[in-house]
């Protein structure tokens, strides 16, 4: 393997970095939403039970201390309990947005990396067939140089493909597993919001 990539040259070394600076990236989102991920039913069933009993302190605390977009934007919706209909629904959708924007965080880099590994490795490729043009010509066709210059100029494609499938693959599942997130968040703040306008 390491001679293979030591024969694909520098460039794909460079596809290599970006593969790693996108599967760190990937770890990352992973266990930030994993963490983010919670039984929301449950969560909001406990919050509205407890608002019920009028104890808006625990309810208040008990989203502080439970991790995630959905508790968050519950808590926003009981800190404004005593404001309009309006203002409720305007403060939960900034406080959605937010959370939407931090769920998000640093999925370009993952993007980016499946859009540029395999450009970079067409690059290579175009690079290296130049340099073997130029050594043809320089040694009047020796198959053996031939063969090594195509091999060379190939492996950078290689490489730019498969960084970039799996790049590919990986963003998608982090983005299914957001716009689940994002389903439980905005069912949680219909709720919440029509408990506590309805109390009115």
């Amino acid at each position: 393997m390491l001679e293979l990539i030591h024969e694909g040259g520098a460039i794909t070394w460079v596809i290599l970095l970006c593969g790693f600076a996108a599967f760190v990236t990937f770890v990352e989102r992973g266990f930030h939403i994993h963490r983010a991920r919670i039984d929301s039913d449950d969560f909001l069933e406990g919050v509205l039970n407890i608002l019920k009993k009028h104890n808006i302190d625990e309810a208040v605390a008990i989203c502080e201390e439970t991790p995630g977009p959905v508790s968050r934007v519950v808590r926003t919706a009981i800190l404004h309990r005593d404001s309009s209909r309006e203002f409720i629904e305007s403060s939960i959708n900034d406080a959605g947005l937010s959370e939407i924007s931090r769920l998000e965080a640093r999925m370009g880099v993952i993007a980016v990396v499946a859009q540029v590994a395999p450009l970079l490795g067409l690059l290579g490729t175009v690079l290296g067939i130049m340099t073997l043009l130029g050594d043809m010509e320089a040694t009047r066709w020796q198959s053996a140089k031939v063969l090594v210059g195509l091999r060379t100029a190939l492996i950078t494609t290689a490489a730019g493909l498969a960084v970039a499938i799996p790049c590919y693959a990986a963003y998608n599942m982090v983005v299914t597993k957001i716009e689940t997130l994002v389903v439980d968040m905005e069912r949680a703040s219909s709720e919440i919001l029509a408990f506590l306008t309805g109390k009115e």
